[in-house]
């Protein structure tokens, strides 16, 4: 018998070798072969292609008209994700290999581990095999070897909980699709070509960035005045009972100098802090100039080096393995990032930080330790060099000892409503190691933090205050608000916000102006739309996650709770197209009417005749019924058209169009069989003849639709494109024309033979006539006319 052990991804295939002895081979008395995965291998098709062919045109068109979908409508059909045709094929052998097939994939929470294993024994059909499950912590030596000695029997793909919770997830976020198609066709009735995405994690960034934001640029400064006292050591005492006042000049001058009393002294301790995530770490580096897409990237690199742990992790803790994996290395790690050993004292697992629960653990410097940071810096750039130190860092800092101050309280011995408190710093502790707000300018820092401690006596003074402003919405702060409602985890949120900021993408949510966060175009529209709606409401993803662990535990099923969608879908269209309303009012936009379509059998369709729709204008000529039921019958129609104002005659049928690999059925443009004019001038026979024979033809006097200014070129007849296809000189030889001058031959003899000709008649882009020395040369690897300056 042989198990065929199936890890999550090509490392951990690596780490499950190592602790077994080998790829293959035998572990106590089991022989085994490793195999792998590569994350997800599938993913859903396209919701047309999932559907009866009846239903397929409604899936596929973006009209509020086609909404909500029936989810049981759909078959929830999955197709191989790209580039994976190897690694499904080495797969498929491994597993034809086997009489035991062993699921070593991640134990992640939400179940995506199972989930990606049992999507790929579906697609390969391998559900008659024997399963078992090894669970482990994490992927040490030790936990591997216990999980594959004492795997689960697993009886099939239905009776494991953590599938049936991630398939339901992934399902759910696939029907969110209809959210996004709400969206985007709103916008576009609003004169806006976006696609506007409503994914549960989105709607939440663009929800509490535009909230925020509106607070910060709403907030208007109300300055107030109080009587306040400030000791020789700069230590404030205040009373909150004492009034405000609107103007300096109304505070009362009631109080004079008062001797300080102490009232207590208390030690106090802060512990180190948690160990970071990959959206925290993130947040910290944006202060650095590091864009969250490219701490992705080169997170990566360095893991699959071994320099770094795992990045997708949920985890916030390290187990003890992990733990006791990295103790011998410390030392090491901390002499590259320039950390004293000697503050390491605390060398003993803080149970705020190490808990036997967990996978892959929190992130953290990995088992390969660089010789230095300029090595790191090399290897992987300036973020590399910043993240192995901010990462190492923070690690560190839970091997040194608490931060030590101690607490002063006092009152004024005259005024005794008056009391301040000075946090004397006693031992740096962890700080001396590691400061998680040194690239965050706009932290705040203990107020009440004093080296000296109370006074001896204070004097009065006039304070002057004013409500605060609103935090500006920054990464730092939108991770901090995604973590507190639980939505998306630490990797999850830093990669979708990599995404929703990429200034790069055609429509990003949100715009990065050093830490500032704003929304962007598309996501101002979408905030707008998203107030009472469904998706928009933070609660959804606790909500979806509730009803994961009703279906891992068996008291609900993915059916039920999917159903309610398309209830949401239905409030979501009306609340939406409510805000659509009030955001073309709010941001000057008019609403726009949706070009009308026609629809019917088309009788000549590819494979028979099919009901279609398409639309009823085309290049400013609306179809009359006439018109559109010859198009329905197969019939070629003429009619007149314009394209960039200029009116022409177009004849064509009714065809299946391509824009950007998605197909449509429209109107086609009848392409001709034989060249007949280009460029504003009608070839005569004997030209129609040479072109379509093959021959190059070099022509004088075409006319440029832009300027137009006669020029010349040479032009052939492409028979497989259908189109003329011009040489402005490319070659060898020199062209016919230049700058709208027409060389005689024998100018074009001279430049030719290399000589330098004096021009006469050039015309610049700018409409400027000169005349010039000009000469054919090879510029660049290509000939040329330039110009002659002798």
């Amino acid at each position: 018998m042989v198990a065929i052990v199936v890890a999550e991804k090509p490392s951990a295939a690596r780490n499950m070798a190592s602790a077994l002895g080998g790829t293959k081979g035998s572990y106590k008395g089991t022989a085994y072969e490793v195999a792998t995965l590569r994350g997800h291998l599938y993913e859903f098709a396209q919701p047309h292609a999932m559907v009866d062919p009846s239903l397929a045109d409604g899936y596929q068109k973006w009209d509020l008209g086609n909404l909500p979908w029936n989810p049981q409508d759909l078959s929830w059909k999955r197709e191989p994700q790209k580039n994976v045709a190897d690694v499904i094929k080495t797969l498929r052998a491994a597993l034809g290999r086997g009489d035991e097939i062993v699921i070593a994939t991640d134990l992640d929470p939400s179940g995506e581990g199972d989930l990606l294993f049992w999507e790929a024994i579906d697609e390969l059909g391998f559900h008659g095999k024997r399963f078992s499950r090894m669970e482990f912590t994490d992927e040490s030596k030790v936990s591997i070897q216990k999980a594959f000695e004492q795997r689960r029997p697993v009886k099939s793909m239905q009776d494991e909980g953590d599938y049936r919770k991630a398939m339901y997830r992934s399902q759910w976020d696939f029907l969110s699709m209809q959210f996004t198609r709400i969206a985007s066709v709103l916008a576009r009735q609003s004169g806006q070509d976006l696609v506007l995405r409503q994914g549960r994690l989105k709607s939440a960034m663009v929800s509490l960035v535009g909230d925020q934001q509106k607070a910060y640029d709403a907030y208007v400064k109300k300055p107030y005045f109080q009587n306040r006292f400030r000791d020789e050591n700069d230590v404030m005492y205040t009373n909150p009972d004492e009034p405000r006042f609107d103007q300096k000049g109304q505070v009362p001058q009631q109080y004079g100098p008062s001797p300080v009393v102490l009232d207590s002294k208390a030690g106090k301790k802060t512990a180190p802090p948690k160990l970071l995530d990959l959206a925290s770490l993130s947040s910290m580096l944006v202060g650095k100039g590091v864009k969250a897409n490219l701490t992705l990237s080169t997170y990566q690199k360095m893991y699959e080096d071994q320099v770094v742990s795992y990045p997708r992790t949920e985890d916030k803790t390290i187990t003890p393995e992990q733990f006791k994996d990295l103790a011998p290395l410390v030392d090491r790690i901390a002499a590259v990032v320039g950390v004293d050993a000697g503050l390491l004292t605390h060398r003993q697992p803080r149970s705020t930080h190490v808990k036997p629960q967990g996978a892959h653990g929190a992130n953290r410097p990995g088992p390969k330790v660089p010789s230095s940071l300029d090595e790191v810096e090399h290897k992987y750039g300036k973020a590399g060099r910043l993240i192995y130190e901010m990462l190492a860092k923070n690690y560190l800092a839970m091997l040194a000892e608490d931060y030590l101050y101690e607490q002063q309280k006092g009152h004024l011995e005259k005024y005794p409503d008056f009391v301040g408190i000075a946090n004397v710093p006693k031992s740096p502790g962890w700080r001396a190691v590691f400061d998680p707000d040194a690239s965050d300018d706009t932290a705040e820092s203990d107020e009440n933090e004093s080296g000296k401690g109370l006074g001896q006596t204070a004097e009065p003074f006039v304070f002057e205050g004013a409500n605060k402003r609103p935090e500006h919405p920054t990464m730092k702060w939108l991770m901090k608000q995604l973590e507190k409602h639980d939505v998306g985890t630490g990797a999850t949120r830093t990669s979708t916000y990599s995404e929703v900021t990429n200034d790069k993408a055609k429509y990003p949510l949100l715009t990065e102006k050093g830490r500032k966060l704003r929304l962007a175009q598309a996501g101002e529209m979408s905030w707008r739309l998203l107030p009472g709606t469904r998706i928009g409401n933070l609660g959804l993803t606790e909500k979806v996650y509730a009803d994961m662990r009703d279906i891992a535990a068996g008291t609900a099923t993915a059916e039920e709770r999917l159903a309610v969608v398309a209830g949401w879908v239905r409030e979501d269209i009306a609340t939406m197209t409510k805000n659509a309303a009030s955001m073309r009012a709010e941001l000057g936009l008019k609403e726009q009417v949706v070009a009308a379509r026609a629809e019917g059998v088309w009788q000549a369709a590819p494979g028979g005749p099919k009901k279609v729709a398409f639309k009823k204008i085309w290049s400013g000529h609306e179809f009359s019924d006439d018109e559109v039921a010859k198009l329905l019958a197969g019939e070629t129609i003429s009619f007149e058209a314009s394209k960039a104002d200029k009116p022409f005659t177009a004849t064509g049928a009714l065809g299946v169009g391509d824009f950007k690999g998605r197909k449509f059925v429209g109107f086609q443009l009848e392409v001709p069989d034989k060249p007949t004019k280009w460029s504003g001038r009608t070839f005569t026979p004997a030209e129609v003849a040479g072109l379509l024979a093959g021959q190059t033809l070099e022509i004088d006097d075409f006319v440029s639709s832009r300027t137009g200014k006669t020029f010349g070129c040479k032009v052939s007849w492409d028979a497989k494109a259908k189109k003329i296809v011009p040489d402005f000189g490319s070659g060898d030889a020199p062209p016919r024309s230049w700058c709208q001058h027409v060389f005689t031959q024998q100018e074009r003899d001279d430049l030719a033979a290399g000589k330098t000709i004096q021009g006469k008649g050039f015309v610049s882009s700018r409409g400027k006539t000169f005349d010039a020395a000009v000469a054919w040369r090879e510029e660049g690897g290509k000939k040329k006319i330039v110009l002659s300056f002798g």
